[in-house]
Formats: structure tokens, C-alpha cells, sequence
């Protein structure tokens, strides 16, 4: 969706900070639209002069090192990705901290070791300069991970500076390499998106902010990672394509990619002033904000095998209908990371009232799955583990919803397995598979806190998918005329959706704003009492987490109900899936072992009415049905959780099937 920035850097910050100061009293006018005032003369720096200095600092480093550190320090407009190459690193590059007074920009490379619970730094001679408001993306069959763009200021920001360098990141070494393309490359810019397929990696829209204005872009750009090229493909006039915007969710497809969301400024016209003596009334022409919620689908076509090198592919933008059930009201700064055909999306605001005070703004903690083939979202809710029934067998608790542990690291590893061997159906129960045993002298994992409550409510939050594993990291509070980065890290199990581990949490840095602004908080604070926060001042204040009421984290009782509703009217149109379909309670391990030979099927169906298939090996037809297997199971977790609920809810347990037990089959007798 989109992603919001802080208020003096972005142009969707700009226009609700510009909001607010426009309906202050006296005393906020002499503030100025930007946030230097009578010395803003001081912040006139040369901001490549800066970069150089910057540049020749990084050049001292004479090779790649790694070192043990403590969590990185909290910033926006970062960007964190799970490495392609190890499932137990995470990647975080770059961002900003604006203290209310100045910014400070970073380049610094941190991985966080999964399994450990270790933070890492890496130093490099060879690095992109200090940014936020890039993008980046895992290169698809390509391999590394490619960012471009971005942008930097001055510490007031008085000036700001936009790049438009390309580069890869290879995940093993965690060495930088600048790719310097053929031809012309995309133009400087923030607030874009980037994603991949097959061997391109794709980016869309952003923003180029200057003195004068700030411009949205519409324009799409593909980067061939095999010929090292950069393709910007010319549309017809008539072509429908989606409006110019930045901030949007842009996720990966088999068939090409999709958007979602977005923000960005339009033109609108309203009323000058008062009417004149002739009855007349003057209209001037501003820039509203606007908060898109519409869907595209971008479609690929690779060139054909015959086509000579570097041939660009062929594209076609098709609007979707607007999504189902999707969060209301609309939010802006709702990030959203990809996860195995749905969309994770976390937090947001939504701008609830214009006064003379202000703006008023409400703040989400939710957590929202988009099914992208479905075009449909499910809200997510965490799931407090019962007690378990003490008198129930210890067999039979292993069988329930919370004692299931076969979708974890050894159910993954026998389904690995089971794809080797010569009968992966038959033995799947009886094989036996090794699990990695921690060495002696290896530090062991620090424990994590669990909480049974979503994170406070923000904006701007980064997200990233692991191993099932959504990571939130930082994000942006917003209290009167202050700012908040949070400084906190956070990790949601979305197969179990158990509760929420606490990887570190510090306490907020200070807001060091101008004397107009503590003015103006102060008297906000006499005037909230109970409502602000207690003390002077925030620092060494932790923000509490009640002190907005949040929306409750709990699956609706009705939600199966609506599910089998008929569609929206402007959701997709509903195709019947003869695939077979999970049961309730029924791990990923135990819905293969049911289903795999219709999985077969299907796939040697489908090789056969292609014919470049029809001589597929055996362990690959056993792979792809498991992937397609894998694929159907998670499209329906949201469904198959609440049918859990409702059936744990009153008092049902796993329900077997007789004819699936065989041999084990019996009459009720046999049953007691």
C-alpha cells in the first residue's frame, strides 16, 4: 500500500504538516512552510560536496567486515528484506532520524542472524551513499538483491538531493557492486517500488521532490539482468495504465506483478475568499492529498527464443476491480511485504477531521492478508493459546490446533525428504529425519518476549517475510506537531499467528523541536491533560500503548459466514477451484500426504498440453506437486483459521475422515 515519510521530507508528509501549520494561530506563521526559519540561511550546504566527503570516509574501509553489534539506531524510510540465499538473515540498508531539530541519513548494511538473535554490521570501501525513500528487491532467477534511488538532504533540509545509482547486492560475500547499464537508465527519484520476474527486476512510479514543486511519476521501467540493459516501454496514448503515484505496494506474480494503493497529490480547485461586491467569487487552484485504492495487474510477455538479444518484453497494464474487504477507512502509510501469493499488510493512518486545530489522525495496528489471485483481504487476529485439558492423553493433545508442531523446521525438512525418496507418499510417516543439533560453544538464541497484542499503532513500519515469519521493524507515531520513530523490532508467526516476539524494544529518543512548536505542545497539553502523555518531555518515556484506543486483534465469529457469501460486486469474479482443499486443524505435512496423487495429476496433466513437459522426471513432477500443494494450503489459511476458531469455540475438535484412516477404519463400537 503506501508508505509514509516524515513530515518534512516526503510530499504526503509535506501536505498534513502544511495542513496543520495553515490552521494554527499567530504564532505558528512565522514558522514558514519549510522547517528552518530565520537561519535557514545556514543550512544553504553544497550537498555534493557533502557526499564526496562522504565518499572518501567509505574509502578508507580496505575490505568487507562484519562485526557484532547491538540493533541499529531507529530511523524511516529504511528497507528490510530476507536474504535469498539464507532463510535465518535478514537485510536492513539506509534511512533517516529527524529529531524535530535535524536529519541524519545512514548507508550502513546490518543483518540480523535469525536464529541467533544477532545483530551484525558490515563496513564496505564500496557502498551506495547515505539514503532513504530507496527501494529494493530480490533478484528473482537472477540471485542478489538490486536497489536504486532514493534520496538525501541537508541536516535542516533545506536542500535535497535524489539519486538515480542502480546496485546488487550479492547476499553471500555482502559485497556492493554499482551496476553501470547500457543506455539510459531511469530518472533520479523517492518513494518508488521495485519488484522482480523471472530474470527482470521491475520499477514503478515515485516522486521527484524540488524548490518548486513536487512531481509523481507514472512511468515503468525494466531492468534485463541477464543483458544489463534498462527497458522503458512506450504504451499507445489510449493504453489505460495506472495514474502517477508513490507509496503503493508492488508484489511479484507468475505472470508479471501487481499494484496496489498508493498516494499522491491531484489538482483540485476551491474557493479564494469571501465574494465580491458583483456577486463573484474567486477560485484558486491547490494540490489535495489523495490516497488510491485501486489494483493493477502488469502482464508479461518475455521475448520469444528467437528474438534477438536484448529484445524488451512486452507489457499490458489491466485494472482490477477494487479488492474485497479491504481495510476501511482507506489509510496511507499501510506497508505491505509478500508472502507466497498474499500481500501482509500492517498499520496505517487515516486522517479523520480537519479543524482549526489541525488535523486529526487515527492510527492502526492491524494486520491484514491480501489473497492476490482472489483479489480479497482477511484481517488477521492472533490466537491466545487455551489451556490444555489435563485429563486429555498426551497423544491426543498433539493432535489439536495448539499441540500441532509438524509445520515447523522437521515437518519441513521430511517434506524435503520425502521428495527425494522413491515413495514420498507411502513412508512420509515412517522416515526419519535428523534435526540440527546446536554445537557446543555457539551462543544460544536470547528469549524473546511474547505478547497477545499487536504493536502500538504507526505508519511507515518495515516490513519482511521469512520463513513464514512477518518482521516489523520501527515505524512512525505522530502526537500533536511531535514526531516518533519507534526503535523496536517484532516478529508474528503467520502459520500460527500465536502472539507477537519481542525482538528488542528501546525507549523513544527526544523530540527537539522549535520554540514554537514546545509552545504550542505545551498548550496542547494543558488542554488534553489525561489525554497526552505523562511528564514534560519523552525522553526515557516509553510511548504507551493504550494511549490511543486501538482496534481489538480478534477473528470475527462470523467470518466463515460472510466468506461463503456470494462475491462483492467489485471483487473478482468467482472461478470454481476443483483443487483438493485443506481441512481444519490439517498441517501442510498431513494435506500432502492426503492429496499428493491428485497434485500428480495434475501436474502430468498439465505437462502433457505442454508439450516441452512430457518428459519430466519423476522427482520433478513430485516436486511441483508439492509446491502446488504448499501454494493451495497457505491460499487458505485465513479461511481454515476461522473455521478452527468457531469449531474450537464450541468445543470441536480435529475432525477425521473414516475413510481416510484405511485399515484403521471401523463401526462406533470400535470408535469408543
Amino acid at each position: 500500500m503506501v508508505k509514509k515519510d516524515k513530515k518534512s521530507k516526503t510530499a504526503e508528509q509535506k501536505a498534513r504538516v502544511a495542513a496543520k501549520q495553515n490552521k494554527k494561530a499567530a504564532q505558528k506563521e512565522k514558522k514558514g512552510k519549510s522547517k528552518g526559519n530565520d537561519d535557514s540561511d545556514a543550512d544553504d550546504v553544497d550537498l555534493e560536496l557533502v557526499l564526496e566527503e562522504y565518499a572518501k570516509q567509505q574509502a578508507l574501509f580496505l575490505k568487507v567486515t562484519e562485526v557484532a553489534c547491538v540493533p541499529p539506531s531507529p530511523r524511516a524510510s529504511s528497507t528490510i528484506i530476507g536474504s535469498p540465499s539464507n532463510i535465518n538473515e535478514l537485510f536492513l540498508f539506509g534511512g533517516e532520524f529527524y529529531n524535530g531539530a535535524l536529519a541524519t541519513f545512514f548507508n550502513d548494511l546490518f543483518i540480523y542472524l535469525i536464529d541467533r538473535g544477532e545483530w551484525r554490521k558490515v563496513t564496505s570501501p564500496n557502498s551506495p551513499l547515505p539514503r532513504s525513500g530507496h527501494a529494493w528487491c530480490r533478484g528473482g532467477n537472477a540471485g542478489g538483491v538490486y536497489l536504486f534511488g532514493g534520496e538525501f538532504s541537508s541536516p535542516k533540509q533545506g536542500t535535497f538531493y535524489h539519486y538515480n545509482d542502480f546496485w546488487r547486492l550479492d547476499p553471500s560475500t555482502r559485497e556492493w557492486t554499482r551496476l553501470e547499464t547500457k543506455g539510459k537508465g531511469p530518472p533520479a527519484r523517492s518513494g518508488h517500488r521495485m519488484t522482480y520476474f523471472k530474470n527482470y527486476i521491475l520499477l514503478f512510479g515515485g516522486f521527484q521532490d524540488t524548490s518548486q514543486q513536487t512531481k509523481y511519476l507514472q512511468d515503468i521501467w525494466i531492468y534485463d539482468c541477464q543483458n544489463y540493459v534498462w527497458h522503458n516501454p512506450t504504451l499507445p496514448p489510449a493504453t489505460q495504465k495506472p495514474d502517477a503515484r508513490s507509496s503503493f505496494s508492488f508484489l511479484p506474480h507468475e505472470s508479471g506483478a501487481v499494484i496496489y494503493g498508493g498516494y499522491s497529490r491531484v489538482k483540485a480547485t476551491t474557493a479564494a475568499g469571501k465574494q465580491t461586491k458583483g456577486g463573484t467569487q474567486g477560485f484558486r487552484s491547490i494540490l489535495k492529498p489523495m490516497i488510491h485504492q485501486d489494483s493493477w495487474f502488469l502482464r508479461i510477455l518475455p521475448p520469444l527464443p528467437e528474438s534477438a538479444s536484448g529484445t524488451a518484453p512486452s507489457i499490458r497494464w489491466e485494472r482490477r476491480k477494487k479488492p474485497a474487504n479491504a481495510p476501511n477507512p482507506p489509510r496511507a502509510g499501510a506497508t505491505m511485504a509478500y508472502h507466497k501469493g498474499r500481500g501482509i499488510l500492517f498499520g496505517g493512518v487515516h486522517d479523520v477531521e480537519e479543524s482549526e486545530e489541525g488535523i486529526d489522525s487515527e492510527f492502526f495496528d492491524q494486520l491484514f492478508a491480501w489473497n492476490i489471485e482472489r483479489n480479497r483481504y482477511f484481517q488477521l487476529g492472533l490466537r491466545r493459546p487455551r489451556a490444555m485439558n489435563k485429563k486429555q492423553p498426551l497423544a491426543e493433545r498433539g493432535n489439536t490446533k495448539r499441540g500441532r508442531g509438524k509445520a515447523d523446521e522437521e515437518e519441513l525438512l521430511r517434506n524435503l525428504a520425502a521428495l527425494e525418496s522413491p515413495n514420498p507418499t507411502a513412508d512420509l510417516d515412517a522416515m526419519d529425519i535428523d534435526t540440527v543439533v546446536e554445537k557446543k560453544g555457539e551462543p544460544a538464541k536470547p528469549e524473546q518476549k511474547t505478547l497477545m497484542t499487536m504493536p502500538h499503532a504507526r505508519f511507515n513500519a518495515q516490513l519482511a517475510v521469512q520463513d513464514d515469519v512477518l518482521y516489523i521493524f520501527g515505524g512512525t507515531y505522530e502526537h500533536g506537531d511531535r514526531e516518533f520513530t519507534f526503535d523496536e523490532m517484532y516478529a508474528v508467526d503467520l502459520g500460527k499467528l500465536d502472539g507477537v516476539k519481542e525482538i528488542y524494544q528501546r525507549e523513544l529518543e527526544n523530540w527537539h523541536g522549535s520554540e514554537g512548536d514546545e509552545s504550542d505542545s505545551q498548550e496542547e497539553d494543558d488542554e488534553s491533560e489525561d489525554e497526552d502523555m505523562d511528564g514534560d518531555g519523552l525522553k526515557g518515556v516509553p510511548l504507551p500503548r493504550d494511549e490511543i484506543e486501538s482496534v481489538p486483534i480478534v477473528v470475527a465469529e462470523n467470518v466463515v459466514d460472510s466468506l461463503l457469501d456470494a462475491e462483492d460486486e467489485q471483487a473478482e469474479s468467482t472461478i470454481i477451484d476443483t483443487r483438493p482443499h485443506p481441512r481444519p486443524f490439517e498441517s501442510l505435512r498431513d494435506f500432502f500426504t492426503r492429496t499428493s496423487n491428485e497434485w500428480q495429476e495434475m501436474v502430468l496433466e498439465t505437462s502433457q498440453k505442454r508439450v516441452f513437459g512430457l518428459d519430466t522426471s519423476v522427482k520433478e513432477v513430485r516436486k511441483k506437486a508439492f509446491e502446488m500443494a504448499e501454494t493451495k494450503w497457505w491460499d487458505c489459511r485465513e479461511e481454515i483459521t476461522a473455521l478452527e476458531d468457531q469449531q474450537e469455540d464450541a468445543g470441536i475438535g480435529e475432525i477425521v475422515s473414516i475413510k481416510d484412516r484405511g485399515s484403521e477404519a471401523g463401526g462406533a463400537a470400535r470408535r469408543r
